[in-house]
């Protein structure tokens, strides 16, 4: 996808939340902080250039924003920010990136696996000294060795699109998001790994429809 396509498409889709904040939401009684100076950077322009980080290939996202974004894409973005100023404007599109993702999920065939990663916020010397994310991030342990941080669970189709996803602390068990799967989304065959063996999780699904199909244990 093209960036222009992708603007065009995510600027469409602010533009109807927009529509649909004005209309079931309370007006804003006090405007965001501008420090008296106009913002430049439109919030769509900065959710495709997150976006488009994901699709880019590079590890980190400060020399994509410095040696791509500000290097090759000067004609589509007039109005680019400094890396720091543009840090600062992420926390206000997370939302809005929440609600995009949830409007663009893929669509359930009856083939369906499930599966969790680890999402590492510091180096495990530095746990004890860790203060960014010390009340939400947790301490756990995989096949990989330990690590602190959070615990990405997806769950995706046989094309690999995305049907749900949620975030937990790193010592959230596998398990537990399925707990609270909407049947709704889902049908057919689920396929996990080992460390998803439940009874109880298999029964509540079986009783939703979902046939949920794991590898047994030797044990």
């Amino acid at each position: 996808m093209s960036i222009i396509t992708l603007f065009c498409e995510i600027d469409d889709f602010f533009l109807a939340h927009e529509k649909w904040k004005t209309r079931h939401c309370l007006p804003e009684t006090t405007p965001p902080e501008t420090r008296g100076r106009p913002r430049k950077l439109h919030h769509s322009e900065v959710m495709t250039i997150l976006i488009a980080f994901h699709q880019s290939g590079y590890r980190t996202f400060k020399h994509f924003y410095q040696r791509h974004v500000c290097v090759y894409w000067r004609a589509e973005f007039p109005h680019l920010v400094s890396y720091t100023r543009f840090v600062q404007l992420q926390k206000e599109v997370l939302t809005l990136l929440r609600f995009y993702l949830s409007a663009n999920l893929g669509t359930c065939s009856g083939i369906s696996f499930v599966d969790s990663t680890c999402l590492r916020v510091c180096a495990n010397k530095r746990i004890s000294s860790h203060r960014v994310f010390i009340a939400h991030a947790g301490r756990s342990k995989t096949s990989m060795g330990g690590f602190y941080g959070f615990k990405l669970h997806l769950i995706i189709n046989e094309k690999g699109d995305l049907l749900d996803v949620e975030l937990t602390p790193g010592n959230t068990d596998d398990r537990q998001p399925l707990w609270e799967l909407s049947s709704e989304r889902l049908f057919g065959n689920l396929y996990a790994d080992k460390g998803y063996i439940s009874k109880d999780l298999r029964e509540l699904l079986n009783a939703q429809g979902i046939n949920f199909c794991y590898k047994v244990r030797k044990t």
